[in-house]
């Protein structure tokens, strides 16, 4: 009976792994009631890892390469094995093989805004995503933490830890910079790195290595971000009250060249208007801050009433024009 159970048995002369293209990070080989042959061959292929585990205790580790399984090859399996001398039956272990590939393209971001201080707008909050790569490098640690004793683990089934674990530490992050929200557009560069080293450890911890993570948005709600544009278009007419002059001084040109506009409405002048109130009138107007809402039509207004002057003979072309000079230094 004993000698029809050992032919009925399957031996094993190689093992390896051909991955597929579904993202598996870790893979049982299928024992089932199969034993592995002395001196089988073990072929590691470049982008992958493989440990052998004992009865739940991992043995050895092995690199890409070809191998054959004796006890040189098997230090760790023949010291839990006992196996003094050359073992020459077959034996029955675990063996896993991991993808060491990077996985490139990886989404993060943050499900929810996220609460930090801004030095400009106060207390906001801030929605921010982007893109990782990273790979395998410690089998053991991955198959002790992660995949554990499963046929197979995926990059999917990982992906959500590993995104929690990004956005975990973003709020202390932007919370430590100090930089302003507007100003982070320009220091994207410099989030990445910076996240990539916070959370290096922490990718180290599952026996991955944290390769690359870019930092492609960073945006505000969208009731924030509408305040934040009236604020860029405050910023862009800037002063108000040279704002204002400006607008003056692009008009009173185009007034002046315009033969029905300032003598035209010169006509009605009074005679018996004074010099003095007129240009008085002209420079208070012209000299009014900003919050008065001095409007450009009020200080035209004023020149056309000192042309109306010039036409009744009661200021000269030398005296208007000196007039208007003295107004535009004003305005400059």
């Amino acid at each position: 009976m004993a000698l029809m159970d050992f032919i009925k048995k399957q031996f094993i002369d190689i093992l390896q792994w051909t991955e597929d293209a579904d993202g598996t990070l870790a893979w049982r080989f299928p024992m089932q009631e199969m034993e592995i042959q002395n001196g089988a061959s073990l072929t590691v292929r470049d982008s992958q890892m493989a440990i052998f585990v004992d009865e739940g205790q991992v043995a050895d580790v092995f690199g890409p390469g070809m191998y054959k399984l004796n006890t040189q090859t098997l230090p760790v399996l023949t010291y839990l094995k006992n196996w003094d001398k050359l073992f020459e039956s077959p034996f029955k272990s675990d063996l896993y093989f991991f993808s060491t590939r990077g996985q490139l393209d990886q989404k993060w971001g943050t499900p929810n805004p996220i609460t930090i201080r801004d030095k400009e707008f106060g207390i906001v909050r801030l929605r921010a995503f982007g893109i990782y790569s990273y790979h395998l490098v410690d089998p053991k640690i991955f198959y002790q933490k992660v995949s554990g004793t499963r046929g197979s683990y995926t990059r999917e089934e990982l992906e959500g830890q590993l995104r929690s674990t990004l956005v975990a530490g973003l709020t202390d992050l932007f919370g430590e910079s100090g930089v302003a929200f507007i100003d982070m557009a320009a220091n994207q560069d410099e989030f990445g790195k910076a996240m990539l080293q916070k959370a290096a450890p922490l990718f180290a911890d599952y026996g991955l290595q944290l390769d690359t993570l870019v930092v492609q948005n960073v945006s505000l709600p969208e009731e924030l971000q509408k305040l934040l544009d009236q604020k860029i278009g405050m910023n862009m007419i800037g002063d108000m009250q040279r704002y204002t002059q400006f607008q003056v001084a692009s008009s009173i040109p185009d007034a002046a060249r315009n033969e029905g506009g300032i003598a035209a409405m010169g006509v009605g002048l009074g005679a018996g208007v004074g010099f003095g109130q007129v240009v008085g009138q002209a420079m208070a107007s012209a000299m009014q801050p900003a919050a008065a809402a001095v409007s450009a039509d009020d200080v035209v207004a004023t020149l056309e009433k000192l042309h109306g002057l010039v036409e009744k003979g009661i200021l000269s072309q030398a005296e208007f024009d000196a007039k208007k000079a003295e107004l535009l230094k004003k305005l400059s």
